[in-house]
């Protein structure tokens, strides 16, 4: 399997999991994403502060930002960010935006969620933590406000 370099220290073969079939392989991301999630994604790293996901495809990673509404995550074409990958349940999970940041919630789902390689029920995020719904990665970005002049 070839390793996807990924920002920071990791690659998609750091990234696996033993499964009870074995090893997970990953899939490209981007190719899961729905029209809808791919237009509002962001190409070029934002210049604002906030909450994001990335995307991370073969050639290239998209920036999804995060609003302050929850954000559900799933393969039904209900989800705000529909993952279409069969390894990710109709209603896998849902991320919550807090003032203190974000957490992310398991939906029962039948494969699990994970965050940083550990299943997970539900997990506080910090930035450039690594979460796998079913085969797909995504990361996690806080960009902060800059400090005042």
């Amino acid at each position: 399997m070839m390793a996807t370099a990924f920002n920071g220290d990791m690659t998609s073969a750091t990234l696996t999991h033993a499964t009870a079939d074995g090893v997970t392989e990953r899939v490209d991301a981007i190719a899961s994403l729905d029209e809808r999630s791919r237009r509002r994604a962001l190409e070029e790293p934002p210049r604002e502060p906030g909450r994001y996901l990335e995307v991370q495809g073969a050639e290239r990673a998209l920036l999804l930002p995060i609003g302050a509404e929850p954000l559900h995550i799933g393969r039904g074409r209900t989800s705000d960010l529909h993952l279409d990958e069969i390894a990710v349940s109709r209603r896998h999970a849902i991320l919550l935006t807090e003032e203190s940041g974000a957490r992310l919630l398991d939906e029962s789902s039948s494969n699990g969620t994970f965050v940083n390689g550990t299943r997970v029920q539900q997990a506080q995020l910090k930035d450039g933590d690594v979460i796998e719904i079913g085969r797909v990665v995504l990361r996690y970005i806080e960009i902060a406000a800059a400090p005042p002049a």
